[in-house]
């Protein structure tokens, strides 16, 4: 079980790398913080934090892409 976590958390971070650079290019971040069961947990940094369109890049963008690209998750929450 340890293992898949591991698979699916390198899988996740693989993602997370392929769409950082859209968030950069707007003074903004995304970090993993940690995955229990099918939620992936990120910290949005930078000039995400503080935009009011930040719950919309989580949801329409992080997460979209994650789903379309790992099974496993199940939803993206902001920590």
């Amino acid at each position: 079980m340890v293992r898949e976590e591991l698979l699916v958390k390198e899988r996740v971070q693989e993602v997370l790398d392929r769409i950082r650079p859209a968030l950069q290019a707007d003074g903004g971040d995304v970090e993993l913080v940690d995955i229990e069961g099918g939620v992936v947990k990120v910290r949005l940094v930078g000039a995400c934090a503080g935009c009011p369109m930040s719950q919309l890049t989580l949801t329409n963008g992080v997460e979209r892409v994650l789903k379309e690209q790992i099974p496993e998750v199940d939803r993206v929450e902001a920590v």
